[in-house]
């Protein structure tokens, strides 16, 4: 089975790439980083996508947060990239979407439920990208 993609066409192969930069910048927990690679993209993009790429970039800068103890900063932007993802199906531009949204879930219920929340490079989720 196929995974759903979201609407709108996918991402030019330039911001493909830069995404693919972004990911590898979150999956090695350089956040910050992630949200630099990211912005870069989302600021000339226009039309579907844009909403994908700020809900990335939200979720990186939740994991941020998170690294610096803010749970409310990590809470509050952890949940406006859920959020901005909604509409985007299982998958987008090659980001598993529902893998991502798993994850991101349950690092929520930690921070709403007191839970650990030292966010390691091993332990936040990974933006599993196909190839």
């Amino acid at each position: 089975m196929t995974p759903k993609e979201g609407p709108g066409p996918p991402l030019d192969p330039e911001s493909v790439s830069a995404l693919r930069k972004g990911a590898a910048e979150f999956n090695c927990g350089k956040f910050f980083e992630c949200h630099d690679t990211l912005e870069e993209i989302w600021r000339g993009t226009r039309g579907p996508a844009r909403d994908f790429l700020q809900g990335l970039i939200q979720i990186s800068v939740g994991f941020y947060h998170l690294r610096n103890g803010n749970g409310a900063g990590a809470e509050s932007q952890l949940s406006k990239g859920l959020r901005n993802l909604e509409s985007y199906g299982h998958a987008y531009a090659g980001v598993d979407l529902a893998d991502l949204r798993c994850q991101v879930e349950s690092w929520l219920g930690r921070i709403r439920h007191g839970g650990n929340l030292q966010a390691t490079a091993a332990d936040p989720p990974k933006f599993n990208l196909s190839q």
